[in-house]
């Protein structure tokens, strides 16, 4: 059984790019915020990361529960580093707005705004990552990697990965399944012991199953004679016109902003 990833930007302008494009726009894209520090610059990468964002095709309804938790967690995050608690990177200590009571760290317009570029950021890196996930072809990843001239290791153990997880994951809920029909249903005891003895059923089948396939696709990689030095793959990739200004952009934002921490308004934490 193969059960690929999610394709769920088929189609869209960045699905018909050269898959090596979207790799590495988020590499330009984090050295272009990593050198901001100005609320208002974040968000004028964002607007970029947005459009970028868009132009993936993914549909809402698939990546919601993705949306939730990654916002969820960031904004916990933030919250924690950035206003519960002091944070030495801010500059200009201005008007107390008000005082947290447990920590009793006092909040002002410079907390606000560097909490809110946090977010930005890490939103917006978000934005320009989901494209690797749901806009690549699950077959072009590995030929990806391996025409950036990394490891052939890795680039197959990526390509596995994008093929094995998801078959397993597969495989779970099929077991699950057949279980019920026999009959199985999961305790309900607070005992965590009870409950992991419960799962026996179920996940006994599936590590079998998940190991005779990992058996299996080693002794395939065995007889096409993995672990030679130089590898040929069918898949093809050539940059086309598109491709080139895409990254151009990318590169001139990370060069523009990169210039902008040391000779613009980019540099330091802006308070209103």
């Amino acid at each position: 059984m193969d059960v690929t990833p999610r394709y769920l930007g088929a189609g869209s302008f960045l699905a018909r790019r050269d898959p090596r494009v979207l790799l590495l726009v988020p590499v330009l894209y984090f050295v272009a915020v990593a050198n901001v520090a100005d609320l208002r610059g974040m968000l004028v990468c964002a607007a970029v990361a947005l459009v970028y964002y868009r132009a993936a095709g993914i549909p809402w309804r698939g990546v919601r529960a993705n949306w939730v938790f990654m916002l969820t967690f960031t904004t916990l995050l933030v919250a924690v580093n950035s206003v519960f608690t002091a944070a030495d990177t801010r500059v200009g200590a201005g008007e107390a707005l008000f005082t947290v009571p447990l920590t009793g760290t006092e909040v002002t317009w410079a907390t606000l705004s560097y909490a809110g570029t946090l977010l930005v950021r890490y939103a917006s890196l978000a934005m320009v990552s989901f494209p690797v996930a749901f806009a690549i072809a699950p077959s072009d990843l590995g030929v990806a990697l391996a025409r950036l001239r990394l490891s052939q290791r890795l680039a197959y153990g990526v390509d596995l990965t994008f093929r094995f997880l998801p078959s397993t994951v597969a495989a779970l809920r099929e077991t699950i399944d057949a279980q019920r029909v026999r009959g199985y249903e999961h305790s309900r005891s607070r005992n965590p012991f009870r409950k992991l003895a419960s799962l026996k059923p179920v996940v006994v089948p599936v590590t079998v199953n998940a190991l005779i396939d990992a058996e299996d696709t080693a002794n395939a990689m065995d007889l096409r004679g993995f672990g030679a030095k130089h590898r040929t793959w069918m898949r093809e990739l050539a940059f086309g016109r598109t491709d080139y200004l895409v990254m151009g952009g990318f590169l001139a934002l990370a060069a523009v902003m990169t210039a902008a921490k040391f000779f613009g308004p980019f540099g330091e934490v802006w308070a209103p």
